[in-house]
């Protein structure tokens, strides 16, 4: 029998998005994706969204922010839970539940597809799981994804030297090459916003992927800069930019989302000299 103190809710957006935020940074698989931020950032593009949890003891312990968004002419609506469902994979029970709840989400929204790519490390071990559970619940797995499919993740907490050592010796090299090339990073505002939109302009062309609408990164820097989970950084030389990131932080993890770089200038090695500082922003 499900535990009697177990209570499930499900809600829009509210007054409690204060206590979600929390339980998903403190979620070992919490995600920037997954904040009210995100869902307020998307909506403004098309997406609507909703949220589905549980409680036990009063207590969040699962949940997923949903976003919908129409599709093919607005024949299909699809359902997208990036970053997500926060659950405790090893617990049936709670998967159960919120997969059923989430069922009934976008059953009561019409969608025609769900989407979820939850934050796991594809450890062997996990790889395994991960079949077992999409056999046990019909879901289908290796799927074309909308996030990067992989990614590096670094420990932050040594000091910066001890950082800087472990990486790979042409990697130092160019970070202090950048330096003694004239090139300076520092952080940057709102109205920086159309310098690192022209960057990203010229990255998706010459590395032919498609970048979001100008709007969208001064959005996202907007809607995140008031809480300090956003930082921009450009690499600039004589003045100009050459490269950009943004970066986004959420409990004790730090996320480079958006990069770009310029066509000119590129043996000054400015992408290293910005993510360094990103690094260093985020320790």
């Amino acid at each position: 029998m499900l535990d009697k103190l177990l209570e499930i809710g499900e809600r829009p957006y509210s007054e409690d998005d204060a206590e979600w935020d929390a339980f998903v940074a403190k979620h070992p698989h919490g995600s920037i994706l997954q904040t009210t931020n995100w869902a307020r950032l998307k909506n403004r593009f098309g997406w609507t969204s909703h949220r589905v949890w549980m409680r036990r003891e009063g207590k969040l312990v699962a949940g997923a922010q949903i976003l919908y968004r129409s599709a093919a002419m607005r024949l299909l609506k699809m359902a997208y839970i990036p970053h997500g469902p926060l659950v405790d994979w090893d617990d049936d029970e709670q998967v159960t539940i919120l997969l059923n709840q989430i069922d009934q989400s976008v059953y009561e929204r019409g969608a025609g597809i769900l989407k979820m790519e939850p934050l796991l490390w594809q450890t062997e071990a996990m790889t395994a799981q991960w079949s077992a559970i999409c056999q046990q619940h019909n879901l289908l797995p290796n799927t074309d994804t909308i996030q990067p499919p992989n990614t590096v993740l670094i420990d932050l907490r040594p000091s910066s030297p001890d950082i800087l050592a472990a990486m790979k010796q042409k990697t130092r090299y160019n970070i202090r090459l950048a330096t003694k090339k004239g090139v300076s990073v520092r952080q940057g505002r709102l109205e920086d916003i159309p310098a690192f939109n022209k960057l990203m302009r010229q990255t998706g062309e010459r590395d032919q992927f498609g970048v979001h609408t100008p709007m969208y990164y001064h959005a996202a820097y907007e809607i995140f800069s008031p809480t300090n989970q956003v930082a921009l950084f450009l690499a600039e030389y004589e003045e100009r930019p050459l490269a950009g990131v943004m970066v986004f932080a959420l409990g004790k993890t730090a996320a480079y989302l958006y990069g770009a770089s310029s066509n000119e200038e590129r043996q000054r090695m400015p992408t290293y000299a910005v993510q360094w500082a990103a690094m260093e922003w985020a320790k």
